[in-house]
Protein backbone atom coordinates (compact mmCIF):
# COMPACT_ATOMS: atom_id res chain seq x y z
CA UNK A 1 0.00 0.00 0.00
CA UNK A 2 2.97 2.55 -0.22
CA UNK A 3 2.40 3.17 -4.05
CA UNK A 4 -0.65 5.81 -4.80
CA UNK A 5 -2.76 7.62 -2.40
CA UNK A 6 -1.83 7.89 1.07
CA UNK A 7 -4.27 6.83 3.48
CA UNK A 8 -3.07 8.16 7.08
CA UNK A 9 -4.51 7.42 10.29
CA UNK A 10 -4.17 9.90 13.14
CA UNK A 11 -4.16 7.43 16.17
CA UNK A 12 -5.58 8.93 19.71
CA UNK A 13 -3.35 7.83 22.65
CA UNK A 14 -6.26 8.06 25.17
CA UNK A 15 -8.65 6.00 22.90
CA UNK A 16 -7.13 2.87 24.51
CA UNK A 17 -9.10 4.00 27.57
CA UNK A 18 -11.60 6.08 26.25
CA UNK A 19 -13.07 4.29 23.37
CA UNK A 20 -11.45 0.68 23.97
CA UNK A 21 -9.21 0.68 20.51
CA UNK A 22 -7.09 -2.10 20.25
CA UNK A 23 -4.02 -0.89 18.30
CA UNK A 24 -2.17 -4.03 17.12
CA UNK A 25 -5.90 -4.86 15.80
CA UNK A 26 -6.25 -1.75 13.49
CA UNK A 27 -6.79 -2.46 9.86
CA UNK A 28 -3.51 -2.20 9.04
CA UNK A 29 -3.76 -3.14 5.52
CA UNK A 30 -6.22 -0.52 4.69
CA UNK A 31 -3.85 2.48 5.93
CA UNK A 32 -0.35 3.98 4.15
CA UNK A 33 0.90 5.88 8.06
CA UNK A 34 -0.14 6.03 11.38
CA UNK A 35 0.38 8.97 12.93
CA UNK A 36 0.34 8.48 17.24
CA UNK A 37 -1.07 11.94 19.06
CA UNK A 38 0.30 13.26 20.42
CA UNK A 39 4.05 13.44 21.93
CA UNK A 40 4.44 16.68 24.59
CA UNK A 41 6.68 19.95 23.59
CA UNK A 42 7.96 20.32 27.54
CA UNK A 43 8.93 23.53 29.47
CA UNK A 44 12.18 22.98 28.33
CA UNK A 45 11.52 23.17 24.85
CA UNK A 46 12.43 19.22 24.39
CA UNK A 47 10.12 16.72 23.06
CA UNK A 48 8.73 14.36 25.37
CA UNK A 49 6.22 11.48 26.56
CA UNK A 50 2.84 12.83 27.07
CA UNK A 51 1.85 9.78 29.57
CA UNK A 52 4.74 7.70 29.90
CA UNK A 53 2.75 4.74 30.85
CA UNK A 54 -0.38 4.93 28.57
CA UNK A 55 2.64 5.53 25.62
CA UNK A 56 5.56 2.83 26.68
CA UNK A 57 4.09 1.34 29.89
CA UNK A 58 6.51 3.48 32.20
CA UNK A 59 4.32 3.41 35.16
CA UNK A 60 4.68 3.53 39.04
CA UNK A 61 8.63 4.68 37.95
CA UNK A 62 9.10 1.87 36.02
CA UNK A 63 11.63 1.79 32.96
CA UNK A 64 9.21 -0.09 30.85
CA UNK A 65 9.62 -2.67 27.50
CA UNK A 66 10.19 -2.81 24.33
CA UNK A 67 6.84 -4.02 24.72
CA UNK A 68 4.67 -2.12 26.77
CA UNK A 69 1.99 0.19 26.54
CA UNK A 70 0.83 1.36 23.05
CA UNK A 71 4.23 1.89 21.68
CA UNK A 72 4.25 -2.13 21.96
CA UNK A 73 1.04 -2.46 20.48
CA UNK A 74 2.00 -0.28 17.87
CA UNK A 75 5.29 -2.44 17.42
CA UNK A 76 2.79 -5.78 17.12
CA UNK A 77 0.47 -3.45 14.23
CA UNK A 78 3.77 -3.00 12.33
CA UNK A 79 4.56 -6.87 12.60
CA UNK A 80 0.94 -7.87 11.35
CA UNK A 81 1.50 -5.03 8.28
CA UNK A 82 5.67 -4.59 7.29
CA UNK A 83 4.38 -1.89 5.01
CA UNK A 84 3.05 0.34 7.34
CA UNK A 85 4.62 3.62 8.71
CA UNK A 86 4.23 5.21 12.00
CA UNK A 87 4.66 8.76 12.82
CA UNK A 88 4.33 10.22 15.89
CA UNK A 89 2.94 13.73 16.11
CA UNK A 90 4.49 16.57 18.54
CA UNK A 91 1.86 19.08 20.49
CA UNK A 92 -1.88 19.33 19.26
CA UNK A 93 -4.82 21.93 20.27
CA UNK A 94 -3.40 21.29 24.18
CA UNK A 95 0.39 20.75 23.57
CA UNK A 96 1.53 23.23 21.22
CA UNK A 97 2.17 26.22 24.41
CA UNK A 98 6.14 25.57 24.48
CA UNK A 99 6.30 26.04 20.63
CA UNK A 100 7.40 28.80 20.19
CA UNK A 101 9.78 29.25 22.29
CA UNK A 102 11.28 25.74 21.03
CA UNK A 103 11.22 27.38 17.46
CA UNK A 104 13.17 30.80 18.93
CA UNK A 105 16.72 30.24 18.10
CA UNK A 106 19.40 28.00 16.36
CA UNK A 107 19.78 26.48 19.68
CA UNK A 108 16.68 25.67 20.71
CA UNK A 109 15.73 24.45 17.55
CA UNK A 110 19.03 22.49 17.60
CA UNK A 111 18.12 20.64 20.84
CA UNK A 112 14.25 20.44 19.94
CA UNK A 113 15.75 18.00 17.12
CA UNK A 114 17.92 16.29 18.93
CA UNK A 115 15.69 15.28 21.60
CA UNK A 116 13.16 13.75 18.99
CA UNK A 117 15.94 11.52 17.79
CA UNK A 118 17.10 10.30 21.02
CA UNK A 119 13.83 10.13 22.27
CA UNK A 120 11.82 8.41 19.61
CA UNK A 121 14.53 7.26 16.94
CA UNK A 122 16.74 5.64 19.02
CA UNK A 123 14.63 5.08 21.97
CA UNK A 124 12.41 2.71 19.79
CA UNK A 125 14.43 1.74 17.13
CA UNK A 126 12.67 0.17 13.69
CA UNK A 127 9.82 1.83 15.28
CA UNK A 128 8.97 5.45 14.49
CA UNK A 129 9.09 6.58 11.03
CA UNK A 130 9.17 10.58 11.33
CA UNK A 131 7.71 13.23 12.58
CA UNK A 132 4.34 15.13 12.24
CA UNK A 133 4.75 18.75 13.98
CA UNK A 134 1.17 20.12 14.82
CA UNK A 135 2.11 23.45 16.04
CA UNK A 136 -1.50 25.02 16.78
CA UNK A 137 -0.92 28.04 15.32
CA UNK A 138 2.29 29.81 15.03
CA UNK A 139 2.33 33.56 15.42
CA UNK A 140 -1.37 33.16 16.23
CA UNK A 141 -4.70 31.63 17.20
CA UNK A 142 -4.84 27.91 19.27
CA UNK A 143 -4.83 27.25 23.22
CA UNK A 144 -5.00 30.61 25.26
CA UNK A 145 -2.53 29.65 27.34
CA UNK A 146 -0.08 29.35 23.70
CA UNK A 147 3.08 31.47 24.08
CA UNK A 148 3.14 33.23 20.15
CA UNK A 149 5.34 35.81 18.84
CA UNK A 150 5.43 37.61 15.36
CA UNK A 151 8.36 35.41 14.57
CA UNK A 152 6.97 32.21 14.57
CA UNK A 153 6.32 31.95 10.84
CA UNK A 154 10.05 32.47 10.11
CA UNK A 155 11.03 30.29 13.18
CA UNK A 156 8.76 27.54 11.69
CA UNK A 157 10.47 27.31 8.50
CA UNK A 158 13.83 27.34 10.37
CA UNK A 159 12.68 24.69 12.81
CA UNK A 160 11.74 22.76 9.87
CA UNK A 161 14.59 23.09 8.58
CA UNK A 162 16.42 21.68 11.34
CA UNK A 163 14.31 18.77 11.92
CA UNK A 164 14.82 18.16 8.19
CA UNK A 165 18.28 18.26 8.22
CA UNK A 166 18.75 16.02 11.47
CA UNK A 167 16.57 13.24 10.44
CA UNK A 168 18.67 13.28 7.08
CA UNK A 169 21.77 13.03 9.03
CA UNK A 170 19.83 10.31 11.25
CA UNK A 171 18.86 8.69 7.98
CA UNK A 172 21.82 8.61 6.40
CA UNK A 173 23.76 7.15 9.44
CA UNK A 174 21.21 4.13 9.40
CA UNK A 175 20.53 4.01 5.46
CA UNK A 176 17.15 4.90 5.34
CA UNK A 177 15.05 8.07 4.99
CA UNK A 178 12.85 9.36 7.98
CA UNK A 179 9.62 11.24 7.18
CA UNK A 180 8.90 15.02 7.97
CA UNK A 181 5.11 16.03 7.93
CA UNK A 182 3.07 18.90 9.72
CA UNK A 183 -0.97 19.30 11.15
CA UNK A 184 -1.52 22.32 9.05
CA UNK A 185 -4.77 24.85 9.54
CA UNK A 186 -7.63 25.01 6.96
CA UNK A 187 -8.71 28.99 7.08
CA UNK A 188 -6.70 31.26 4.94
CA UNK A 189 -5.76 33.52 7.92
CA UNK A 190 -3.97 30.73 9.49
CA UNK A 191 -2.35 29.62 6.61
CA UNK A 192 -0.71 33.37 6.41
CA UNK A 193 1.60 32.78 8.92
CA UNK A 194 2.96 29.81 7.05
CA UNK A 195 6.03 30.19 4.29
CA UNK A 196 4.46 27.76 1.98
CA UNK A 197 7.01 28.10 -0.29
CA UNK A 198 9.93 27.64 1.82
CA UNK A 199 8.45 24.88 4.26
CA UNK A 200 7.08 22.51 1.14
CA UNK A 201 10.57 21.48 -0.06
CA UNK A 202 11.60 20.41 3.76
CA UNK A 203 7.87 18.21 4.30
CA UNK A 204 6.55 15.19 2.70
CA UNK A 205 3.35 16.02 2.95
CA UNK A 206 0.87 18.54 4.72
CA UNK A 207 -1.97 16.84 7.02
CA UNK A 208 -4.18 19.65 6.01
CA UNK A 209 -6.71 19.85 9.22
CA UNK A 210 -9.90 20.58 6.89
CA UNK A 211 -12.51 20.27 9.39
CA UNK A 212 -13.49 22.13 12.68
CA UNK A 213 -14.54 24.65 10.25
CA UNK A 214 -16.93 26.13 12.34
CA UNK A 215 -16.26 24.98 15.58
CA UNK A 216 -17.74 27.08 18.76
CA UNK A 217 -19.90 29.25 15.85
CA UNK A 218 -23.52 31.21 16.98
CA UNK A 219 -25.23 29.45 14.05
CA UNK A 220 -25.56 26.00 13.00
CA UNK A 221 -22.54 24.80 10.14
CA UNK A 222 -21.37 22.31 8.83
CA UNK A 223 -18.22 20.30 10.29
CA UNK A 224 -16.03 19.80 7.03
CA UNK A 225 -17.95 20.93 3.80
CA UNK A 226 -16.24 20.20 0.46
CA UNK A 227 -17.98 23.16 -1.08
CA UNK A 228 -19.62 26.85 -0.04
CA UNK A 229 -23.52 25.95 0.19
CA UNK A 230 -26.12 28.79 -1.07
CA UNK A 231 -26.27 31.60 1.56
CA UNK A 232 -23.28 30.23 3.45
CA UNK A 233 -22.81 33.26 5.65
CA UNK A 234 -18.94 32.14 5.51
CA UNK A 235 -18.50 30.77 1.46
CA UNK A 236 -14.71 30.60 1.81
CA UNK A 237 -14.48 28.13 4.76
CA UNK A 238 -14.68 24.84 3.02
CA UNK A 239 -12.36 22.29 1.58
CA UNK A 240 -12.20 23.21 -1.83
CA UNK A 241 -11.13 27.02 -0.98
CA UNK A 242 -8.71 25.35 1.67
CA UNK A 243 -7.13 23.47 -1.17
CA UNK A 244 -7.14 26.39 -3.68
CA UNK A 245 -5.17 28.29 -1.11
CA UNK A 246 -2.86 25.85 -0.58
CA UNK A 247 -2.12 25.17 -4.63
CA UNK A 248 -1.85 29.08 -5.00
CA UNK A 249 1.05 28.72 -2.36
CA UNK A 250 2.85 27.12 -4.38
CA UNK A 251 2.20 23.35 -2.67
CA UNK A 252 1.98 20.50 -5.22
CA UNK A 253 -1.51 18.90 -5.14
CA UNK A 254 0.77 15.74 -4.36
CA UNK A 255 2.15 16.69 -1.08
CA UNK A 256 -1.92 18.30 0.17
CA UNK A 257 -3.10 15.11 1.97
CA UNK A 258 -6.67 16.14 2.65
CA UNK A 259 -7.83 15.40 6.23
CA UNK A 260 -11.47 14.00 7.07
CA UNK A 261 -12.98 13.92 10.68
CA UNK A 262 -14.48 10.32 11.78
CA UNK A 263 -16.74 12.43 14.37
CA UNK A 264 -19.42 15.05 14.32
CA UNK A 265 -20.36 18.27 15.79
CA UNK A 266 -23.59 19.54 17.67
CA UNK A 267 -25.19 22.98 18.35
CA UNK A 268 -28.10 23.16 20.31
CA UNK A 269 -31.37 25.54 20.83
CA UNK A 270 -31.67 25.01 17.23
CA UNK A 271 -35.16 25.45 15.36
CA UNK A 272 -36.93 26.70 12.37
CA UNK A 273 -36.71 26.76 8.84
CA UNK A 274 -34.06 25.14 6.74
CA UNK A 275 -33.37 21.61 8.59
CA UNK A 276 -32.07 24.32 11.17
CA UNK A 277 -28.78 24.79 8.72
CA UNK A 278 -27.50 28.73 9.61
CA UNK A 279 -30.01 29.12 12.14
CA UNK A 280 -29.12 30.45 15.70
CA UNK A 281 -27.69 28.17 17.46
CA UNK A 282 -29.04 29.59 21.14
CA UNK A 283 -28.05 26.61 23.44
CA UNK A 284 -25.32 24.33 24.75
CA UNK A 285 -25.72 20.88 23.03
CA UNK A 286 -25.83 19.18 26.19
CA UNK A 287 -25.96 15.56 26.09
CA UNK A 288 -24.98 15.92 22.49
CA UNK A 289 -22.10 18.20 22.95
CA UNK A 290 -19.66 14.08 23.42
CA UNK A 291 -20.08 10.92 22.31
CA UNK A 292 -20.06 11.87 18.40
CA UNK A 293 -17.56 9.54 17.01
CA UNK A 294 -18.92 8.00 13.50
CA UNK A 295 -19.41 4.75 14.97
CA UNK A 296 -21.76 5.92 18.39
CA UNK A 297 -23.61 8.21 15.41
CA UNK A 298 -24.27 5.52 13.40
CA UNK A 299 -24.84 3.20 16.22
CA UNK A 300 -27.21 5.12 18.15
CA UNK A 301 -30.02 4.98 15.26
CA UNK A 302 -31.03 8.46 15.68
CA UNK A 303 -33.43 8.75 12.88
CA UNK A 304 -35.58 6.34 14.85
CA UNK A 305 -35.36 8.87 17.97
CA UNK A 306 -36.97 11.77 15.98
CA UNK A 307 -34.24 13.01 14.61
CA UNK A 308 -33.43 13.86 10.65
CA UNK A 309 -31.04 13.47 8.13
CA UNK A 310 -30.60 16.02 5.68
CA UNK A 311 -28.16 16.30 2.74
CA UNK A 312 -26.79 19.48 1.17
CA UNK A 313 -26.55 18.48 -2.33
CA UNK A 314 -23.80 21.57 -2.77
CA UNK A 315 -22.04 21.38 0.51
CA UNK A 316 -22.07 17.42 -0.01
CA UNK A 317 -22.36 16.48 3.54
CA UNK A 318 -25.19 15.31 5.68
CA UNK A 319 -26.60 16.68 9.25
CA UNK A 320 -29.14 15.69 11.40
CA UNK A 321 -31.32 17.53 13.19
CA UNK A 322 -34.43 17.42 15.51
CA UNK A 323 -36.71 20.09 15.67
CA UNK A 324 -38.52 19.37 18.91
CA UNK A 325 -35.26 18.97 20.68
CA UNK A 326 -33.17 21.74 19.38
CA UNK A 327 -30.53 19.71 18.07
CA UNK A 328 -28.57 20.36 15.11
CA UNK A 329 -25.34 17.38 14.31
CA UNK A 330 -23.25 17.84 11.52
CA UNK A 331 -20.92 14.72 10.68
CA UNK A 332 -19.84 12.76 7.67
CA UNK A 333 -21.10 9.51 6.63
CA UNK A 334 -19.84 7.14 3.90
CA UNK A 335 -21.72 9.06 1.31
CA UNK A 336 -19.53 12.82 1.86
CA UNK A 337 -17.09 10.55 2.83
CA UNK A 338 -17.15 8.80 -0.60
CA UNK A 339 -17.47 12.60 -2.41
CA UNK A 340 -14.29 13.51 -0.75
CA UNK A 341 -12.24 10.54 -1.62
CA UNK A 342 -13.38 11.32 -5.45
CA UNK A 343 -12.44 14.51 -4.67
CA UNK A 344 -8.32 13.62 -3.76
CA UNK A 345 -8.36 11.26 -6.91
CA UNK A 346 -10.09 13.78 -9.14
CA UNK A 347 -7.44 16.75 -8.39
CA UNK A 348 -4.41 14.36 -7.64
CA UNK A 349 -3.74 15.32 -4.23
CA UNK A 350 -1.53 13.23 -1.92
CA UNK A 351 -4.64 11.09 0.39
CA UNK A 352 -6.89 11.04 2.98
CA UNK A 353 -6.03 11.76 6.32
CA UNK A 354 -8.20 10.59 8.85
CA UNK A 355 -8.62 12.08 12.60
CA UNK A 356 -9.04 10.03 14.08
CA UNK A 357 -8.91 6.25 13.39
CA UNK A 358 -10.88 5.25 16.70
CA UNK A 359 -14.34 7.08 15.75
CA UNK A 360 -14.92 4.39 12.87
CA UNK A 361 -16.41 1.15 12.89
CA UNK A 362 -15.01 0.23 9.84
CA UNK A 363 -17.47 1.59 7.29
CA UNK A 364 -15.41 5.31 6.38
CA UNK A 365 -12.39 3.73 5.60
CA UNK A 366 -13.75 1.36 3.74
CA UNK A 367 -15.07 3.62 1.90
CA UNK A 368 -12.15 5.59 1.38
CA UNK A 369 -10.04 2.75 0.15
CA UNK A 370 -12.57 1.97 -2.75
CA UNK A 371 -13.12 5.51 -3.98
CA UNK A 372 -9.00 6.31 -4.05
CA UNK A 373 -8.95 2.88 -5.97
CA UNK A 374 -12.12 4.24 -8.16
CA UNK A 375 -14.06 1.46 -7.00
Amino acid sequence: MTEGPRVVAYLASWGVRSKGTRIAQLPGDRLTHVIYAFANVGADGTMALEDPCLDAGRCGGGTGSATGGNFGQLRALKERHPHLKVLVAIGGWTRSVNFSDAALTSESRQRFAQSGIELFLRGWPGLFDGFDIDWEYPVFGGARENVTRPEDRENFTLLLAELRRQLDAEGARQGRRYVLTAATAAGARLISSLDLERITPLLDWFNVMTYDYHAGAAIAHFNAPLHAATNDPTPYYNIDSTVAVYRRGGVPPEKIVLGVPFYGRAYGGVRGANGGLFQPATAPPREWATGLDYRQIAARNLTGQGFTRLWHPEAMVPWLHNDSLGVFISYDDAESIAHKAEYVRRHGLGGVMIWEIGGDDGTLLGVIGDRLRNK
